[in-house]
């Protein structure tokens, strides 16, 4: 009697058939995550702009100062935002013995550019602006006086008032008072009433 061929158990035939499903489901995932990947590198996404928020944030923290006169170690430091005249004067390795404190206002909060200059005791000095020192007296500056400013001067309406902010517009700064001579309505005579209440 022949023999019968052995038969192939069919489980077996079940478990090469999940087999090769699990690994055609395999092939076909990495190749959409591939796929996917080609495409994220292919359009990447666009930038976004920054918001008024967002930009207020990004802007340092910080203020320049330049600190000279009275003190240890001059030069120009960076403070944080809310510094105050102590701070900056701290920065720069404290005062020197000459120091004249009662020309400082301490307590004065900063603001970033500004020039601050401790004054030496005995001679006059302004550390209260962002500018530097400033003679101490009343006159009017003509580099920096508005029209009103210089119609408080004797003789100066609001036409030659125009005309000295027309002339510096133009020209640049006053050198001397004695340029005042250059604008039109203004003579000898005029400046000589005028020259002990200005000032460039």
């Amino acid at each position: 009697m022949p023999e019968t061929p052995p038969t192939i158990p069919r489980p077996r035939r079940l478990q090469l058939s999940v087999g090769a499903a699990v690994i055609v489901g395999l092939v076909v995932l990495s190749g959409a995550v591939g796929l996917g990947l080609l495409k994220g590198q292919a359009a990447p996404t666009e930038s976004v702009a920054l918001t008024a928020d967002a930009e207020e944030s990004a802007v340092s923290g910080e203020l320049y100062v330049h600190v000279l006169g009275a003190v240890e170690h001059p030069g120009l430091y960076v403070l944080d935002l809310d510094s105050r005249m102590v701070d900056a004067v701290a920065a720069a390795g404290g005062t020197t013995d000459d120091a004249d404190l009662a020309g400082v206002n301490l307590a004065r909060t900063l603001e970033d550019g500004e020039q601050i200059i401790v004054p030496v005791v005995g001679v006059a000095g302004d550390v209260g602006g962002a500018s530097a020192v400033q003679p101490a007296d009343d006159r009017v500056d003509l580099n920096a006086a508005d029209q009103a400013a210089l119609e408080t001067l004797p003789r100066i309406g609001p036409a030659l008032a125009e005309r000295i902010i027309a002339w510096r517009e133009e020209n640049g700064r006053f050198q001397s008072v004695d340029d005042l001579l250059a604008v039109p309505g203004i003579g000898e005579k005029l400046l000589a009433g005028i020259r002990d209440a200005v000032r460039v």
